[in-house]
């Protein structure tokens, strides 16, 4: 797997850029729906090693970034109780956006909109890399995944389903 063509800079880019982080880009043909396992696909990497950034709410309405393996879901129960909250779901897909500032299937958990609690699920921070959204559909970014904990303060918890 080789690193596609350069993206125009994203909010995403730029924090990295900002704070000195190393990453790669990493293209290929977005397809509504086909989430990380199409982009893992493409990309010839790991599913699990793709991880997906989900806007969440807890019952008060207040927005938090969740990261995943993309081969697993989020047991939202288990998220609330660990994030000490009653009630974690899906931000509405007419939500989501102005929470993140990103379009729906293009969300990374870099240079967000607004700042919100990160949780990262603990096993994605042991693999050597990750591949994340880098701000656009199709666009993913190659990184060390202890920037999440380091540059993000992500939270590590124990939520996969």
């Amino acid at each position: 797997m080789a690193a596609s063509k350069h993206v125009s800079e994203t909010p995403a880019t730029q924090m990295l850029k900002k704070h000195k982080v190393a990453y790669t880009e990493h293209t290929y043909d977005y397809i509504e729906h086909g989430g990380t396992t199409e982009a893992a696909r493409q990309l010839g990497v790991d599913p699990h090693a793709v991880v997906k950034t989900l806007i969440l709410e807890d019952e008060h309405a207040r927005p938090h970034v969740m990261l995943m393996h993309g081969d697993c879901e989020v047991s939202m129960k288990n998220l609330a109780r660990q994030a000490s909250v009653k009630k974690m779901q899906p931000c509405l897909p007419a939500v989501a956006p102005r929470q993140s500032g990103y379009q729906i299937g293009g969300t990374s958990p870099f240079g967000t909109r607004k700042q919100m609690p990160v949780w990262v699920e603990q096993s994605v921070l042991a693999l050597p890399q990750i591949y994340i959204n880098g701000g656009r559909r199709g666009y993913l970014l190659g990184i060390d995944p202890q920037v999440l904990v380091t540059l993000l303060r992500a939270q590590p918890v124990n939520v996969a389903n």
